[in-house]
């Protein structure tokens, strides 16, 4: 049965802390585990996602942290999409991580099919097209602003969220160092890599 949820309940959530003392997730091979940058992770998620819906439209796309993989420069151990289907009127959540964690398995998992009304004026559909800068880059274009205060917060890590809304003419990456009360956040335009003023 389709649950019906708002906007807000399959919006990324992201930042999760690191346990301290975690020890280095190791692959199958022995290995430690690697953080990816988003867009490794995205067409992982893309591929059982189009088998879902031909009409597919990305709706958000942010980071997770992985206990045990060190996240850095836009990179991290896992990443969640939320895809929609216009023509389903439905969203499903998919994450990609490095190595198990929680309830989380490694590589892709898929949540079940929700409710979704359509776009709304804070959070817009858009083409998987529109998905050109990855976040790696995304990131590096972001410091270039926010190099000072960084280096002033050294604990302060970065949140990754990449989405659109009716204020700006493409996705953007919204860039987050702390929290939006006492951090400091700047927008990327995905598709050239441009910085954006914040509206």
């Amino acid at each position: 049965m389709v649950k019906t949820v708002s906007i807000a309940l399959i919006a990324v959530a992201a930042g999760v802390v690191l346990a301290a003392g975690t020890l280095p997730q190791q692959s199958a091979a022995g290995t430690q585990a690697q953080p990816v940058a988003a867009k490794t992770a995205f067409w992982e998620m893309y591929k059982p996602a189009r088998s879902w819906a031909a009409d597919l439209l990305v709706l958000s796309l942010g980071n997770d942290e992985v206990p045990g993989v060190k996240s850095e420069a836009g990179q991290f151990g896992m990443w969640t999409a939320v895809f929609v289907s216009p023509g389903r009127q439905e969203a499903r959540t998919f994450t990609y991580s490095v190595a198990a964690t929680g309830n989380t398995p490694k590589g892709v998992s898929a949540g079940a099919a929700q409710r979704w009304t359509g776009s709304t004026r804070q959070s817009q559909a858009f083409r998987v097209s529109d998905f050109a800068i990855d976040s790696d880059a995304a990131y590096q274009a972001a410091l270039a602003k926010a190099n000072a205060w960084v280096k002033q917060h050294p604990d302060k890590k970065a949140v990754l969220t990449l989405a659109s809304a009716s204020r700006f003419s493409v996705p953007v990456w919204y860039v987050m160092w702390g929290s939006k009360t006492s951090g400091y956040g700047v927008f990327v335009n995905a598709m050239s890599g441009a910085l954006i003023k914040g509206k």
